[in-house]
């Protein structure tokens, strides 16, 4: 929507210009402060509504199942993208920075390689785990070394909580 501001307000600048200003301005100023204050409701939905749509699109291009990759992001961040946590987790996906680096991305902010990001660390723990959904999803939130550790979820209350949120939110 500040793109649509920007350009109101230059469409307002121009019509000064070139006509009196007797009623020039009128209805370019009314449409702007419509946008202006519908701009940030418009903004978080549409921020919300693409950010769906790039997990569902990436999960298929990485073969991951969208509701699994979906559920993954709601408990993570509640699919905002600019989400940090205490411990330094980023974006839509909470990548550690070490994670992402590994990963290959290079904006760990940029939603789309935050996403791409973690939907790849999903991809590869759902193949490291032979497919074991919750394996899978306790390996994103402890590591895979934890997981395999302990042979399954381990008894971090932190992680036996995520495993739960996430899977209830995948079924």
């Amino acid at each position: 929507m500040q793109v649509i501001s920007k350009v109101l307000e230059r469409m307002n600048a121009i019509e000064h210009r070139f006509k009196s200003s007797s009623n020039a301005g009128g209805n370019f100023s009314m449409i702007l402060a419509d946008a202006q204050q519908s701009s940030s409701v418009a903004e978080k939905q549409f921020a919300t509504d693409d950010i769906s749509r790039i997990i569902q699109f990436t999960a298929k291009k990485y073969g991951v199942d969208e509701r699994l990759a979906m559920a993954v992001a709601k408990v993570e961040s509640n699919l905002a993208p600019d989400v940090i946590s205490s411990a330094g987790a980023v974006g839509v996906m909470q990548l550690m920075p070490e994670t992402a680096q590994g990963l290959g991305v290079r904006n760990i902010k940029d939603p789309r390689e935050n996403i791409d990001g973690g939907v790849r660390y999903l991809k590869q723990l759902m193949t490291t785990f032979a497919g074991d959904v919750t394996k899978s999803v306790a390996a994103y939130n402890a590591g895979p070394q934890a997981v395999q550790k302990y042979n399954g979820t381990p008894p971090y209350a932190e992680t036996q909580a995520y495993v739960a949120k996430v899977m209830a939110e995948y079924k």
